[in-house]
């Protein structure tokens, strides 16, 4: 069976990453057919549209998306929205898994994809002298979070923590704890802990092997997750999975678009890479992302992406 992958390289270091990524993929032999589709900023500004029509339909014939970086502005830009964030919600990919694996680090931290701050939902008002966001906190995505995180848990060491500021949010964090505690309960062979952000941070600083998966709301799974990136070697390791319901996930590299040094081929491609032995282990072939990983994570960043890749490959 041949699967379809929609590559879309997007702004920045991801044309230079995702071929990388591609190349890496071809290496392995499998039955993966590519098709190329365009999104980002860069797109918005040569046709009016972050996402276009005809790049969501590919995605949705697809298999899985490969997806390398977008620009977002700082400012608001009329018209333009993300596409990355259009494309999760587009196909309700609810969930985002980032590993983090180095020296004494070895986690997942399973971040809610769809609400909490990251919802759109802001405002100013006073004239511009006040702005307000509203977060927002379902039970029914708590729920579904809760539970991929218990199931991850289960393949892996069979720890949990939940992680939420419900002593000041009592409302929104107070209804994502009880949803995820309330879940966790159904998974007695789990070990199960909660901790509050502040000290979750503290702890992933001073001890990250006590912690195997965590979940947590949108905007702490944001930068915990860059925490352990930082931990784990920086954020040229840092992959992620968008996956829910259905098809397509969407596998990308954390970093961004990195425009400082978009263009000069110096970029790490190895957080495409991994991102792509995700996919492999979303779409069934996890010998071929275990030898994919084990390739990149033995490969050091030469300084030029074209390099490094090729080492991979050879590993491979």
């Amino acid at each position: 069976m041949t699967h379809t992958i929609t590559v879309i390289p997007g702004d920045g270091i991801g044309a230079e990453v995702i071929p990388a990524a591609v190349a890496a993929l071809e290496a392995l032999d499998l039955p993966l057919a590519f098709q190329y589709a365009e999104a980002g900023f860069g797109t918005f500004e040569r046709g009016g549209e972050a996402l276009p029509a005809d790049t969501i339909v590919a995605c949705a014939a697809s298999d899985a998306v490969l997806f390398g970086a977008t620009s977002s502005p700082m400012t608001r830009v009329p018209g333009y929205r993300s596409p990355i964030l259009a494309l999760r919600r587009q196909f309700d990919l609810y969930a985002n898994l980032r590993p983090a694996l180095g020296v004494g680090i070895d986690l997942l931290v399973v971040r809610e994809n769809t609400e909490g701050l990251y919802s759109g939902r802001e405002r100013l008002e006073d004239g511009g002298a006040t702005a307000i966001a509203e977060r927002v906190i379902t039970a029914r995505a708590s729920e579904r979070i809760a539970r991929i995180a218990c199931e991850q848990a289960r393949q892996r060491r069979g720890r949990l923590a939940v992680v939420h500021k419900a002593n000041v949010l009592k409302e929104t964090c107070g209804l994502f704890r009880r949803a995820a505690l309330d879940v966790a309960a159904g998974y007695p062979d789990l070990a199960v802990d909660e901790l509050l952000v502040d000290a979750a941070a503290m702890w992933l600083a001073r001890d990250p092997g006590r912690f195997d998966v965590i979940v947590t709301t949108n905007l702490f799974g944001d930068i915990l997750s860059d925490l352990a990136a930082g931990m784990a070697g920086g954020l040229g390791l840092a992959a992620s999975a968008n996956v829910g319901g259905g098809r397509p996930a969407l596998f990308e590299p954390v970093h961004g678009s990195a425009p400082d040094i978009a263009g000069q081929g110096t970029a790490d491609p190895r957080a495409a890479i991994l991102s792509a032995a995700l996919l492999l282990d979303h779409l069934g072939c996890a010998a071929e992302g275990e030898r994919l990983r084990r390739a990149a994570y033995a490969t050091p960043h030469t300084g030029d992406a074209g390099t490094t890749a090729q080492a991979i490959i050879a590993r491979i």
